[in-house]
């Protein structure tokens, strides 16, 4: 329910009103734009409602609104570009490495579904958007993800067709500089990474390696409320022998279980507590057969959006 909106409950008691429908399917529209262009759910969710509040005054003005979800994804986009900036800041002040919030997509009912838009939901993508200017990830997301028409995305951003088409051409290159496009078939994405978890759990460092790109870079987010990686690591070796040992530390907590999940339409896991409350998500990145980015996100501020949240810190005292 929109906050504000008494009167669409009062509509049709017992039944969804047009408004309520229209409203929640306007919903999963908003959230996919404001998800991508922010990263945070927690951020994305504020956007949507504000978005969808503004969907709902218009009505009520009387406005006619031809394409309400063409009027959701402006005001979505808009407010998504003024709330990163504000972001922006914040981040620059996050202790250790920051990561978006992850998402589970194994639903079969979720927006994010859609292979076409599965690549621009994954944790690397959404960081290398990160170092992209607001109006730029904007304009990639809204022509490359969601189709959008450039002299569409122009009345959106504000700006000449033109200089819109100039900032899709920057941001673009910016993204396949920084990230080379080897397709990997979903089956095989699948079988690697179940083969990463067995060797991991197993302590196989070579078996480890072998699945890990040279350059594979591991990045963990504490948040500075739980220990994690200070900074990210690159290298194989490196990486699987942090694996490894994280692993081992894992064992020694109780009760302690791994849990494959979809993961920013990617493949992961969730570390769960005996109480089956999350300890954090791990996610791969897999790119021409060969694990390139590992993500290890502990900050409970970023898990609780998925559900109960472990005491981390007790865990470890516990362990030891």
């Amino acid at each position: 329910m929109v906050p504000g909106a008494p009167e669409l409950a009062a509509g049709v008691r017992g039944g969804m009103t047009d408004r309520e429908r229209l409203l929640g399917e306007l919903r999963p529209v908003a959230f996919a734009i404001a998800y991508r262009m922010l990263g945070s759910v927690s951020e994305a969710e504020d956007v949507v409602q504000e978005a969808l509040l503004r969907v709902h005054q218009a009505l009520d003005a009387g406005e006619q609104i031809a394409s309400p979800r063409a009027f959701v994804a402006t005001v979505t986009t808009r407010l998504a570009i003024n709330e990163l900036r504000s972001a922006r800041a914040r981040r620059e002040r996050y202790v250790g490495e920051w990561l978006p919030e992850p998402i589970i997509t194994d639903g079969h009912d979720d927006p994010a579904r859609h292979a076409e838009t599965a690549d621009s939901l994954s944790l690397a993508m959404l960081v290398l958007l990160e170092s992209l200017s607001p109006e730029q990830r904007a304009v990639l997301l809204l022509h490359d993800v969601f189709d959008y028409g450039y002299p569409e995305i122009a009345a959106i951003v504000g700006k000449s067709e033109d200089n819109v088409r100039q900032l899709a051409t920057r941001a673009r290159r910016h993204v396949e500089q920084r990230r080379p496009r080897f397709q990997t078939t979903r089956e095989q994405r699948d079988e690697l990474a179940q083969r990463f978890f067995a060797a991991a759990e197993q302590g196989d460092l070579a078996g480890l390696e072998a699945l890990l790109a040279h350059d594979v870079e591991l990045t963990g987010d504490g948040g500075g409320k739980v220990p994690a990686l200070a900074r990210a690591l690159r290298g194989r070796n490196r990486v699987a022998r942090t694996l490894i040992n994280w692993v081992r530390l894992a064992a020694r907590l109780p009760g302690v279980s791994l849990r494959p999940v979809e993961v920013n339409g990617g493949p992961g896991a969730l570390y769960l507590d005996g109480q089956q409350r999350l300890i954090g998500v791990l996610a791969l990145d897999i790119t021409g057969g060969q694990i390139t980015s590992i993500s290890s996100i502990v900050n409970p501020d970023k898990l609780t959006h998925l559900g109960p949240v472990a005491d981390f810190r007790s865990l470890l005292r516990s362990a030891r």
